[in-house]
């Protein structure tokens, strides 16, 4: 789900810190992504290659004829298949700055942006920035921008975290604290260099792995995981609800019990998907 972070032991330390109070009440998030990708043209539709079980691959999504500019990875920015760069790479900061503020499902949600750099097959945003406001009085953003790698803060990726006391910076598994005068107060740095545009592993296989080990213990003993399944939804799902309010091009007003989208049945719609019958999932 992307939520790796919640498994690295710096960030642990940061949320301690955050959570303790370091910066006083914290009201603002702003997370972000950037890369530099470029125009993935105009598919035709090919033979399936001998070494892909496009049966398989398509899963759940009803069926479409194989074109050759989907596999491997240009399936994210089309619609019947993937969700663009907001639960591509947003997942990993937007989970930490809901982490970090403390909050669950948002009362508002607005999107802006669009398909800018390049005409093309890609149909989700190359650039967007989604805005969740909650009941608390707290707020959080995500800026991603896939064909842009200008950087925020000297990074490609991370998140801001803002209190009425100071800022906190934090990087994949490194984090500084700042008080309101930008003097540092704690730090800490991950012992892993990574490579933020890597496919495979864009934290660095040791950190993910600290997750994948934490998951399988807790299945082994039956404790709680340090990313528990509801909390992994509620990150997911509101990356979900900014891609529904830029789709149907207006701000979404939302259960603060469940995150359900209120008195907009078109976009209350695109809450479930269609599935290829015989793959529907069975809860």
């Amino acid at each position: 789900m992307g939520t790796q972070r919640r498994s690295f032991p710096t960030m642990h330390e940061a949320m301690g810190y955050l959570h303790d109070g370091i910066i006083g009440n914290l009201t603002f998030a702003k997370a972000w992504y950037t890369n530099k990708r470029g125009p993935i043209g105009h598919g035709k539709e090919v033979p399936v290659p001998d070494w892909l079980d496009y049966d398989l691959w398509q899963g759940p999504a009803p069926r479409k004829p194989f074109i050759d500019n989907l596999v491997h990875y240009n399936w994210h920015w089309r619609w019947h298949w993937g969700t663009g760069e907001a639960l591509n790479n947003g997942t990993h900061e937007v989970d930490v700055a809901r982490w970090a503020l403390g909050v669950d499902w948002p009362n508002r949600v607005t999107s802006n942006g669009g398909r800018y750099y390049y005409k093309d097959d890609w149909e989700t945003p190359d650039t967007q920035v989604i805005t969740w406001d909650y009941p608390q009085g707290k707020t959080i953003t995500w800026e991603g921008r896939s064909c842009n790698k200008y950087p925020v803060e000297g990074l490609d990726r991370g998140v801001l975290v803002f209190g009425t006391k100071g800022v906190a910076l934090l990087d994949n598994a490194n984090y500084t604290i700042y008080d309101a005068d930008r003097k540092v107060l704690k730090s800490g740095k991950g012992n892993e260099n990574v490579d933020p545009t890597d496919t495979v592993s864009a934290s660095g296989i040791h950190l993910d792995q600290l997750h994948l080990k934490n998951f399988i213990d807790c299945i082994r003993s039956g404790q709680t995981p340090n990313s528990p399944i509801p909390e992994g939804h509620k990150s997911v799902a509101m990356l979900h609800l900014g891609n529904i309010a830029w789709r149907v091009g207006r701000e979404l007003n939302c259960d603060t019990s469940n995150g359900h989208i209120q008195n907009d049945d078109a976009a209350a719609a695109l809450w479930q998907r269609t599935y290829e019958p015989g793959w529907e999932p069975k809860v």
